[in-house]
């Protein structure tokens, strides 16, 4: 996976970066779910490595806030049938971070049954509503082609 380069400071010219985050909804979620479902999968892209997130924030006051991902997240959205062929495309890559969540995750209550949940279906039958990825930006532009920006 590629690393984050350091961000460049705020009176330097815009940083690039060489990865993309994206995340892809299903286009029939309600707006709790979208919030969500966009909140779990970025906890999955936040963790898959080191130094994606960045330093603390600290106000003028000295309040500290917890840190961020460093890097902007596209949210976008598709009908049902764009998710197994994205998931399965990313998955076949070394290069991509992957994310998913499932429909069945709606009704569980903890991360145990979440993970259960996703370990009693396999790959080709998982009832994704969503998606996050995080890879190399030409692979995640090609990776992205069928879904839309989220309205």
């Amino acid at each position: 996976m590629t690393s984050i380069a350091p961000v460049a400071p705020q009176d330097a010219a815009p940083f690039r970066f060489d990865t993309k985050v994206a995340v892809v909804l299903r286009d029939d979620l309600a707006p709790w779910q979208e919030l969500n479902v966009t909140a779990f999968l970025m906890s999955g892209i936040a963790s898959s490595e080191p130094g994606l997130v960045g330093e603390p924030y600290r106000d003028r006051d000295d309040n500290e806030y917890l840190p961020m991902l460093r890097q902007p997240v596209l949210v976008l959205s598709a009908q049902a049938e764009y998710f197994a062929a994205a998931r399965s495309k990313a998955a076949a890559r070394d290069d991509i971070a992957l994310a998913v969540y499932t429909g069945d995750l709606f009704t569980t209550t903890h991360d145990d049954a979440n993970r259960a949940a996703v370990a009693a279906v396999p790959a080709s039958d998982l009832d994704l509503v969503g998606i996050a990825v995080r890879g190399p930006k030409n692979v995640i532009d090609r990776l992205l082609k069928g879904a839309r920006m989220h309205a």
